[in-house]
């Protein structure tokens, strides 16, 4: 293939968003993508006469990154901004979990407890430094400073069904990365999260629309079957639609895809295979009714298989899908456990099975269509002083970087974070990237000095 500046290897959005700015700096870019669909965890699919996320996604207020992202693309009239609610099952019952005035009402703490919990959420969300707590475990700082009560019903939950074998690990740097995403977007207590019409289809369809017009090559279904290192120089790579050299190449695709293409004997490799991923599954629910008037449920208890019920349609009207009322039921999960082999088909039942525990007068036949997704590399593992592990973005091989999901630490995985990562790759590979604005994301601290 021709010769190009930049190759970015993974068409995510971190991938197709340092293609654009690398474009921007007047360089010849090619994206390449092992899948024949661009886009990543951003895919999405048709239901209710328009189109879904496999995997729920929201915006938030202060996303400067993604906000200008929009703008440059000329679809900021298709972004909307909606208040949202939230709850907690806990105890056998849902409360509403919104405002100080819930949070008096939430009877499974004490008074005391939900002091604490007021006082350490406003610490950790507004003060703490992330720096000085990547060596505290999350679990044993909000033992000590939240209470046994609230760590128990509110926290402890969330850090299980998320990180699974690993939660007595996760830093509290990462609590505050957060904490610090949800207070954001709060003012005078409410919440308003964003959506574009039509869902991320919209963003992806008009930036590798705009990527094309900037002279951006895309090609699909091509995974990278080996590095063509020379000495300490990588000199390109090859794929299945032919060999690709010269320029520099960025990797934006998770460790575990890359770290096999490796040398046994190199130093990226053994570190590159110290990241572990979580996989995640979303069982997409298609009902003539809601569930409740909740849009994001944390199920606090026991014995279930989803941490979260994501009411989509609590967030965007029905008459956005002919009427139909989407749910999420969703789940990260360790490659050690059984879900990680199950079968779409498997999954559907264990995770419909419990809701009528939740809602008692739900039933199972009032699903009209049931959609599984499934990703195992939809985070990765942050544990204990986590950015020890993440690596240097300049690798130790001539011509290549990275950037990925592991440059997201100490802030959660979004779409924002993802264009705040790209965004400091650039500008650590020598393009200006100064026009990126930025805000609140604590994502791409690490690694590219």
């Amino acid at each position: 293939m021709e010769k190009k500046d930049i190759t970015v290897v993974g068409g995510g959005i971190t991938g197709l968003a340092i293609a654009y700015i690398a474009a921007k700096n007047g360089k010849s870019v090619r994206v390449v993508e092992a899948s024949k669909n661009f886009g990543g965890l951003l895919n999405t699919f048709y239901i209710g006469g328009n189109h879904l996320e496999y995997y729920y996604h929201h915006f938030f207020t202060h996303d400067a990154e993604l906000n200008w992202l929009i703008k440059e693309l000329g679809i900021s009239d298709q972004l909307e901004f909606h208040e949202t609610t939230m709850g907690v099952f806990r105890n056998g019952k849902i409360f509403d979990f919104n405002s100080p005035f819930d949070l008096l009402k939430f009877s499974p703490i004490s008074f005391i407890d939900k002091i604490r919990f007021g006082l350490t959420s406003l610490y950790l969300g507004k003060v703490a430094q992330w720096e000085k707590f990547e060596g505290v475990s999350s679990m044993d700082w909000l033992y000590k400073w939240a209470g046994k009560g609230t760590t128990n019903s509110l926290w402890k939950p969330l850090l299980d069904i998320k990180f699974g074998p690993h939660a007595e690990k996760v830093p509290l740097a990462w609590m505050i990365g957060r904490l610090r995403q949800r207070m954001n977007s709060r003012k005078k207590g409410d919440e308003k999260l964003g959506y574009l019409k039509g869902s991320l289809k919209t963003l992806l369809d008009a930036l590798l629309e705009k990527l094309v017009e900037m002279g951006v090559e895309l090609v699909g279904e091509a995974p990278v079957t080996e590095l063509l290192i020379e000495g300490k120089k990588l000199k390109g790579i090859e794929t299945p639609k032919g060999k690709i050299e010269g320029g520099e190449f960025v990797m934006t695709i998770p460790t575990i895809y890359l770290s096999p293409l490796l040398g046994a004997a190199s130093k990226l490799k053994a570190q590159l295979e110290e990241i572990k991923y979580f996989g995640a599954v979303c069982t997409i629910l298609e009902l003539d009714r809601s569930l409740s008037p909740i849009y994001w449920l944390n199920v606090s208890d026991e014995g279930f298989p989803f941490g979260g019920i994501i009411e989509h349609t609590n967030f965007i009207s029905p008459e956005n899908y002919e009427g139909k009322h989407l749910v999420y039921l969703s789940r990260y999960f360790d490659m050690e456990e059984d879900l990680a082999q199950m079968s779409v088909e498997e999954i559907g039942k264990i995770m419909v099975a419990p809701l009528s525990k939740i809602y008692p007068d739900f039933k199972e036949s009032e699903i009209k269509q049931l959609h599984v997704f499934k990703t195992k590399t939809a985070a990765t593992v942050c544990d204990l002083n986590f950015s020890g592990k993440v690596p240097s973005n300049k690798t130790e091989i001539e011509g290549l970087y990275l950037a990925n999901m592991a440059h997201i630490y100490p802030d959660e995985r979004s779409a924002n974070n993802s264009v705040r990562v790209a965004a400091e790759a650039c500008q650590a590979m020598g393009l200006d990237a100064s026009f990126v604005p930025a805000n609140a994301s604590l994502a791409g601290k690490i690694g590219f000095e």
